[in-house]
């Protein structure tokens, strides 16, 4: 595994275009040049849910363990890893690349992200099998703190934090200072400008 030129590490929230705008990245740098690393791997997203119950479980033990996985074997000099969501793989990147890592958050506003199938989800959404309780229903959790939700106008009842309130999705809302904001709220002339700049940027490294 030859040593990276540039590390970017890519976040944002759930359909906020990461994937895509990593895509674009490596497009724009060709394929010889810039490979996309992804922590989670490939995951269909009806598992997400599991996949971070068991992914937390492995950090605690591990927190470097899904970062060394996702570099092992990579040659090209541009890394894109296009799903960083907690401070831990930041930090791990930082201590093991140093000053060649860059941060980039893809932000886009929640009607875009609706306009993609973005809903709210939490366990209450998901954890009832395929059966959830009704719109408006109350869900008894004990003494568990619970919160209200809404779905697409409808409350949901009191549920306990899942997908979009775990530690995947707001692990990096705070505590980070990122080196580059990309807005991808669907204008496809302002992405290809910002990132344009982006590429300008790393070819400086290069």
């Amino acid at each position: 595994m030859a040593a990276p030129r540039v590390v970017l590490l890519l976040s944002g929230k759930r359909k906020s275009g990461k994937d895509f705008v990593a895509e674009e990245l490596r497009s724009r740098l060709g394929p010889d040049v810039c490979t996309i690393l992804r922590l989670s791997g490939p995951l269909k997203e009806q598992y997400a849910k599991d996949m971070i119950r068991w992914g937390e479980e492995k950090r605690q033990t591990d927190p470097g363990f899904f970062c060394r996985a996702a570099v092992e074997g990579a040659l090209q000099p541009v890394w894109v890893v296009s799903d960083t969501r907690r401070l831990s793989d930041v930090e791990w990147f930082r201590d093991a690349y140093g000053d060649v890592v860059q941060t980039v958050r893809v932000v886009a506003t929640e009607e875009t992200r609706k306009r993609r199938n973005w809903v709210f989800v939490t366990v209450g959404a998901r954890g009832f099998g395929s059966r959830p309780p009704p719109l408006g229903s109350v869900v008894m959790m004990g003494d568990t703190d619970r919160h209200i939700l809404t779905i697409l106008g409808e409350p949901l009842g009191s549920v306990l934090p899942g997908v979009d309130d775990a530690e995947s999705e707001c692990g990096l809302d705070q505590g980070v200072a990122f080196d580059w904001v990309i807005s991808n709220d669907g204008d496809k002339v302002a992405l290809g400008e910002q990132l344009d700049v982006l590429v300008q940027s790393l070819h400086k490294s290069l």
